[in-house]
């Protein structure tokens, strides 16, 4: 058996455990690279080492340290606030509202599962006191931590960019988070029409009291179901499985947003504004290093605000941190044991190297729908550089079609996203929820990949 098998093996095998058991991927990743180079590839510590990403974690730890102190002083609870009182008591635009509040969040750096956890609860909250289905809302708010994952500075932008950058492909930031955004804009339309949304149409609150402002607005608005609202006194909305707790975006009519509730832009949170906008300008506009820049701006915020800072660097996406440059690490060792030219041989001796394009989509799909997306993005885009090499398949084409078909089936409950939804479902509808979301992964992991394919690989071969 040859090295190069026993590295894909591994591979394998280290996908397999993380996702059948409670072992991190990312530190499966390091494990197994360590065992591979030392008994395989006679490789040393420090050539192990050469392979860490270093520029990679710079920009995961700046991103989600920024995130986390925008979430710790109220930044993220104001755009909240601001976002769900705009709709003024219009029941079809709240799931809309979550679509971009949780895009926006995953656009500026936050990490899928954060951003998900953070607009799941509010918005199937939503969903229970507004009688929407809950499908309806887990799916937009899911795509919607997708569609705002792929800019410039989001987590998947950065790994995919990076990975592009590092493998000297062609690449199009612009291009790949334009298409994502557009692709799940169109995936959720369906989605709203399919699960419910015409019936919403037209339908609205008839008292909407905004937090604290005396404006029309509000949880405690009449429903258009007879249900009774969930959680506490007063109808609050609480996230399924816990005591009652104040809700981020909204109050009751009968109990006012208790007073420490963040609902003024004041100066900390200003400034956390201008330090996001600041990092969009510079990474667009500026081609300024996104990672050294939030950190920057995490720096500045703790100068100026210490308490926002408090707790922040515990709340850091250390997790996701350590599996993206795990896997990384992995396959820069395979990459130096000739692996990647070997699978990318393998695909390219394909006589059709559209068939070829299509089982790449359909792979990442498939794998990502069962495990980590991010690390599907480290993996899969360094074993189709040879493949991409030979120039029959357009690179631009072929990467941003497997980076969204590895996205959207996020959804999926064995996926974090789908996860959090299903966990944050009231509990009678549980069971509903979680296998609607199983069926609607396994339909867009064989979907997507298609569609994908044939919007951007078939045009930009022809």
């Amino acid at each position: 058996m040859s090295d190069q098998v026993i590295s894909i093996i591994a591979l394998v095998l280290v996908f397999a455990i993380a996702t059948f058991s409670a072992v991190h991927l990312g530190a499966l990743a390091l494990v197994a690279a360590f065992i591979v180079g030392s008994t395989v590839a006679d490789e040393s510590t420090d050539d192990l080492f050469s392979g860490f990403p270093g520029d990679l974690f710079v920009v995961l730890v700046g991103v989600t340290l920024l995130f986390a102190i925008a979430k710790n002083n109220g930044t993220v609870d104001w755009l909240v606030n601001a976002a769900v009182k705009a709709v003024r008591g219009r029941i079809a635009l709240i799931p809309w509202v979550m679509f971009l509040v949780t895009a926006l969040l995953t656009a500026v750096g936050a990490v899928t599962p954060a951003a998900v956890g953070i607009v799941a609860p509010i918005g199937l909250g939503f969903a229970a006191a507004y009688g929407i289905n809950p499908v309806l809302m887990g799916l937009l708010i899911a795509n919607g931590a997708s569609a705002g994952g792929f800019s410039p500075i989001g987590v998947f932008g950065s790994i995919t960019n990076n990975v592009v950058e590092r493998n000297h492909l062609p690449g199009n930031p612009a291009l790949l988070f334009t298409a994502s955004f557009l692709f799940n804009v169109a995936l959720c339309v369906i989605v709203f029409f399919a699960f419910g949304g015409r019936q919403l149409l037209g339908q609205r609150a008839e008292t909407y009291k905004a937090s604290g402002d005396g404006g029309d607005g509000g949880a405690g608005g009449k429903r258009h179901d007879d249900a009774p609202p969930p959680g506490g006194p007063g109808g609050q909305l609480v996230e399924a499985g816990t005591a009652p707790r104040p809700t981020l975006a909204v109050a009751t009519t009968t109990q006012p947003a208790a007073p420490d509730e963040p609902l003024t832009l004041d100066g900390p949170r200003a400034l956390t504004l201008i330090g996001l906008l600041s990092l969009v300008a510079g990474a667009l506009f500026f081609d300024l290093d996104v990672g050294l820049m939030a950190l920057t701006i995490t720096v500045v915020l703790s100068l100026v605000s210490p308490k926002s800072v408090t707790g922040a660097v515990d709340r850091c996406a250390w997790s996701t941190v350590l599996l993206v440059c795990g896997i990384v690490t992995y396959v820069s060792q395979m990459e130096r044991m000739g692996t990647i030219d070997y699978l990318g041989k393998q695909v390219a001796a394909i006589q059709a190297p559209l068939v070829g394009a299509l089982l790449i989509c359909l792979i990442g799909a498939l794998v990502s729908a069962f495990a980590s997306t991010t690390g599907m993005l480290g993996a899969l885009i360094p074993l189709a550089v040879p493949f991409l090499l030979a120039g029959e398949v357009g690179a631009v084409g072929l990467i941003t079609a497997l980076a969204i078909s590895a996205s959207v089936v996020d959804a999926s409950p064995f996926s974090t996203s789908g996860a959090l939804v299903t966990a944050n479902t009231p509990a009678d509808q549980r069971e509903f929820v979680f296998r609607r979301l199983m069926a609607w992964g396994l339909g867009i992991s064989l979907i997507g990949p298609l569609v994908t394919w044939a919007l951007f690989v078939v045009p930009s071969s022809l």
